[in-house]
């Protein structure tokens, strides 16, 4: 008799793990076709067309704009937007972009710093199981080697708080660290995202507001210097104070520095989202960053001129000379 129940109770078993087995196959195939139709090319519908003119600006004459590379990380192009593919790989530029302004040169971002390797063992494990990197020259020693006068340097702008965009913060003591209110805010949350930008104890975060009016389809804007060179717009979603920085030049260039809006010029100039996982694990609120996508895509239409530079997008540098 009890070898009999043993039997029975085996057989039940079996037949529960069977089940398990087939659920967990099912679950397998559903999220394996899920991600399939998350890496398919799904464009967002074309934004109406604007009707702006660009605005008036009078830089200076001594104006001037260098790309400072200071590392990459190693991704494809399926990883950056839906559409892309993983046979296209792409390297991530880690950069800073130098504007030299005759009333103060600004950093937009810092690309990696000299602590970068220790940094990075601060991510979760997760995150630096994918993700591999390759340092260059730090910024600071960039301008260095250029014997750059330091004391012209009034800011570093950060177009956001991530990791790859605060890395060089400790390499500049004494230089105030431009964030909106909404990313201050986030730097000092619990964020992981945000951790690394919240662990430098001697950072001189300077919150900024927007007072100026409309521009180029953006609600409001802060025009730094008052003549039009160099407008931050605000472009929360990536992270809640995510940035734009416009840079117009005496020569006529116009640059748009997007920070990680995208990640590729791919996701303005064909309407392409970050992936679902990727969306998951890096914008705080994917609504906002797709009706700012769109913003932008219908501006980069109207004015096929703008020159687009994700931040991590090395095409964006190219026309820029280094320093």
């Amino acid at each position: 008799m009890k070898m009999a129940a043993i039997e029975e109770a085996w057989r039940i078993a079996r037949g529960y793990v069977k089940k398990i087995h087939i659920v967990l196959a099912v679950l397998l195939v559903v999220g394996f076709a899920l991600l399939l139709v998350s890496l398919r090319a799904s464009p967002l519908p074309p934004p109406a067309p604007l009707k702006l003119t660009w605005p008036r600006a009078a830089p200076p004459a001594e104006m001037a704009l260098f790309h400072l590379p200071a590392g990459l990380v190693h991704r494809t192009a399926a990883f950056a937007y839906r559409g892309g593919s993983f046979s296209d790989k792409r390297d991530f530029a880690m950069s800073a972009a130098l504007v030299k302004h005759p009333r103060g040169d600004l950093l937009i971002d810092t690309g990696f710093g000299r602590d970068i390797d220790q940094q990075f063992q601060r991510m979760p494990f997760w995150f630096r199981a994918i993700t591999d990197y390759t340092k260059a020259t730090p910024a600071v020693e960039q301008l260095a080697a250029a014997n750059y006068d330091r004391s012209q340097l009034r800011a570093i702008v950060l177009t956001h708080a991530h990791w790859d965009h605060v890395s060089g913060i400790p390499d500049f003591p004494n230089t105030p660290v431009w964030v909106t209110a909404e990313e201050h805010r986030f730097i000092a949350g619990g964020d992981w995202r945000s951790g690394i930008a919240r662990s430098f104890e001697h950072a001189h975060y300077e919150p900024y507001s927007f007072e100026d009016g409309p521009y180029l389809g953006f609600t409001k804007s802060h025009d730094v210097y008052d003549d039009g060179s160099i407008v931050i717009v605000p472009a929360a979603g990536h992270t809640p104070g995510s940035v734009i920085v416009f840079v117009n030049l005496v020569s006529g260039a116009h640059y748009a520095f997007v920070g990680d809006l995208v990640w590729q010029r791919e996701g303005i100039t064909q309407r392409e989202e970050r992936p679902w996982w990727s969306r998951l694990s890096a914008d705080a609120d994917a609504a906002e960053v797709r009706a700012n996508l769109l913003r932008m895509s219908a501006l980069a239409a109207s004015f096929p001129e703008l020159i687009l530079v994700p931040a991590h997008d090395q095409r964006g540098f190219a026309a820029m000379p280094s320093l």
